[in-house]
C-alpha cells in the first residue's frame, strides 16, 4: 500500500535545469569553447562537487574570466529564461491527488532550502509538502541516497510504502538506491541523457492519473 509520494525538485516539478544549461552553453560559447551536455551532466541533480560550471572555464581551460562577474551574468541569464518556466503538466493534478488521497508528500532535492522555497513560493504549492529534504540537511547529495532515506524517516512510511518522482540519472540511481519504485518524467535536457535501470520511464506525468502510477507502473517496478 502506497502512503507516501517524494518529489525530486529541479527538473521534475519546474524545470530549471534546460534553462541552466542553455546559459552556461552560450557563456561559454562566448570563450571558444564547446560545453557539451554529456560534461554539464555530471552536476545534474547533484552537486557541483564533480563539476563546477561556474569555474571550469579558469580552471581547466586557462581563461582569466572574473568569477564574480561570470556567476551574476549566468544567474540573471537564467533568472530572464525562468520567467517563462512554469510548473510541470500534470505536477499540480498529482500533488492534489496525492493529498485527496491522504497521502504524505516529501520533496528530496540535491538543492538548498532557499532556492527551493523561491520557487515553491512562486508556485504558491508549500502547503501540499510534509516535508523538505535538501543539499541543507544531508551529508551527500544525490546520487547518494540519503536525502530519500531521511524523506523516508521524515515521513514516518518504508521504502517499498513510497513512491519516488525523478527526471535524472543521479536522481533516479538515489531512488533506486534507496529501494523506493521510481517513476521517472524527463525533461528537455535529461531526455537526451543515458539512465541507469530499476526504475520506469513515463513521457510525462501529465498522461497518467495517481492510480496509473501506483497500479499500472508500481507493480512493474517492485
Amino acid at each position: 500500500m502506497i502512503k507516501a509520494i517524494i518529489f525530486d525538485f529541479d527538473g521534475t516539478i519546474i524545470d530549471t535545469e534546460t534553462a541552466w544549461y542553455v546559459a552556461f552553453r552560450d557563456a561559454y560559447k562566448e570563450h571558444g569553447i564547446d560545453l557539451t551536455l554529456e560534461k554539464y551532466s555530471e552536476c545534474l541533480g547533484t552537486s557541483l562537487h564533480s563539476f563546477d560550471p561556474y569555474t571550469y572555464l579558469r580552471t581547466h581551460h586557462n581563461i582569466p574570466i572574473d568569477l564574480d562577474e561570470f556567476r551574476k551574468s549566468i544567474q540573471n541569464t537564467h533568472t530572464k529564461m525562468m520567467e517563462s518556466e512554469s510548473i510541470r503538466p500534470g505536477i499540480l493534478n498529482l500533488l492534489d491527488e496525492a493529498k485527496e488521497a491522504g497521502l504524505k508528500i516529501g520533496l528530496a532535492t540535491s538543492s538548498h532550502m532557499d532556492w527551493v522555497k523561491k520557487f515553491v513560493n512562486l508556485l504558491n504549492i508549500d502547503d501540499y509538502f510534509d516535508c523538505y529534504c535538501t543539499a541543507d540537511s544531508v551529508k551527500n547529495v544525490k546520487p547518494d541516497p540519503e536525502l530519500y532515506h531521511q524523506a523516508l524517516d521524515r515521513l514516518g512510511v518504508k521504502a517499498s510504502e513510497a513512491i519516488a518522482i525523478e527526471d535524472s540519472p543521479n536522481g533516479s540511481r538515489a531512488a533506486v538506491a534507496a529501494g523506493i519504485p521510481t517513476i521517472v518524467a524527463k525533461n528537455t535536457i535529461t531526455n537526451q541523457l543515458p539512465f541507469s535501470k530499476g526504475h520506469h520511464t513515463i513521457d510525462s506525468l501529465e498522461n497518467y492519473t495517481l492510480t496509473d502510477l501506483v497500479e499500472n507502473f508500481i507493480k512493474k517496478i517492485g
